[in-house]
């Protein structure tokens, strides 16, 4: 069984910043890509940005240039370094490990007030 647990979220002035953390635990065998998706109130759930084992990333457009995906490969753990946060950035921020299996987080919540 693989733990994912994500840390890092609260609330934040526009224009801010937060770092979020996910670590995953247990019987992991290799690690894939990791990524964070988010869902805000009312909306289907969307990825943000995801990073493969060899460090390649992906972001949504509406992200680029303001966050930055990274993982360390050691701890298990990848991280979102969010920048020049907006409102429309509030919503619950989830983890994705792919592993033999996609595995997800509970969430941390994210709010952005104006």
């Amino acid at each position: 069984q693989v733990q994912v647990v994500e840390s890092g979220g609260g609330l934040v002035q526009a224009g801010g910043s937060l770092r979020l953390s996910c670590a995953a635990s247990g019987n992991i065998f290799s690690i894939n890509g990791m990524g964070w998706y988010r869902q805000a109130p009312g909306k289907q759930r969307e990825l943000v940005a995801i990073i493969s084992k060899g460090s390649y990333t992906n972001y949504a457009d509406s992200v680029k240039g303001r966050f930055t995906i990274s993982r360390d490969n050691a701890k298990k753990t990848v991280y979102l370094q969010m920048n020049s946060l907006k409102p429309e950035d509030t919503a619950v921020y989830y983890c994705k490990v792919e592993e033999l299996r996609d595995y997800w987080g509970k969430g941390t919540l994210v709010t952005v007030s104006s």
